[in-house]
């Protein structure tokens, strides 16, 4: 994801050969979800489900809340087993963005059952992923949270076009939707911090969503790759944390970096993302429900 050095290797897959111990990043951790009816629950009951999250029931400024059951965010879907699909048929998921790279999808490809499988968006394109500034001798946690925040900053124009896309096939009410990178927690992450803001969430709510990560991506139920092994020998402990977990500063330098650009925020949403005043409107009435 990340313009550091000569080397590729996608930032996921280095979670594949991590230690349980070293996935989360030292951050204040968010309020635990309340207990919900099951199609109320922030995380779905899959049994090879990699952080897979309903974006329901958070409350936008104007009163109104997220509508459950209609927006999904995740990892992989790779692991998900027959009874996983079928609690998805069952939620009636039509669409899925899948963000990985054609690397991160030859390596985990997802087996959608016959008469289950949605209609799946992704492109072909090969993630610029180098570590030699992360792998320095040292580095601390500090520096690599400092790197990764850098990073963040790219985040929001890479993967504007596919963005945009996810953007249209919602407006176009092509839900239940489902958006999904490999960890679910960076291109995903910044991609339902946008969404979550564009339907009127407070930032502060939209910062909580984000740090759930922390507790719900799980790296063990990822194929592991040798290269990512042997990156992760290379890095400190503290190093590995920050890479691997989600910190608040990340998403503000990605917010930060589109609110510098010209014409703002809203000229990112306009002009990248085709979501104009209309389409906000439209995507809000869609969307969101009065509790």
């Amino acid at each position: 994801m990340f313009n550091l050095a000569t080397r590729r290797l996608p930032l996921a897959l280095i979670a594949a050969a991590l230690p349980l111990s070293l996935t989360h990043a030292q951050v204040a951790q968010p309020r635990a979800a309340q207990a919900a009816p099951v199609a109320q629950q922030r995380v779905l009951p899959l049994e090879g489900g990699q952080n897979f999250r309903d974006l329901g029931g958070y409350r936008a400024s104007d009163g109104r809340t997220v509508k459950w059951g209609l927006l999904y965010r995740s990892g992989a879907m790779n692991n998900l087993t027959l009874k996983d699909y079928e609690t998805l048929r069952a939620r009636g998921i039509r669409s899925v963005c899948d963000f990985r790279d054609t690397r991160e999808r030859a390596a985990a490809p997802v087996q959608w059952p016959a008469g289950v499988k949605p209609a799946v968006f992704a492109d072909d394109y090969e993630m610029d992923s180098n570590f030699r500034a992360l792998m320095k001798p040292g580095l601390t946690g500090e520096q690599a949270a400092a790197l990764m925040a850098e990073g963040y900053r790219d985040i929001p124009l890479r993967f504007a076009g596919q963005y945009k896309r996810m953007f249209a096939q919602l407006a176009a009410g092509n839900a239940p939707l489902a958006f999904n990178c490999s960890a679910g927690k960076d291109r995903t992450g910044v991609a339902a911090a946008l969404l979550l803001t564009a339907l009127g969430v407070p930032y502060a709510t939209v910062m909580e969503d984000y740090l759930l990560s922390n507790q719900y991506f799980k790296p063990d139920r990822m194929k592991a790759d040798p290269q990512a092994a042997e990156f992760a020998k290379r890095v400190s402990p503290d190093a590995l944390k920050a890479m691997m977990g989600v910190d608040r500063r990340y998403l503000d330098a990605a917010f930060d970096a589109l609110r510098s650009r010209p014409g703002g925020l809203e000229g990112y949403y306009r002009n990248e993302l085709g979501v104009d005043d209309a389409m906000r409107k439209a995507l809000r009435a869609r969307y969101l429900e009065r509790a």
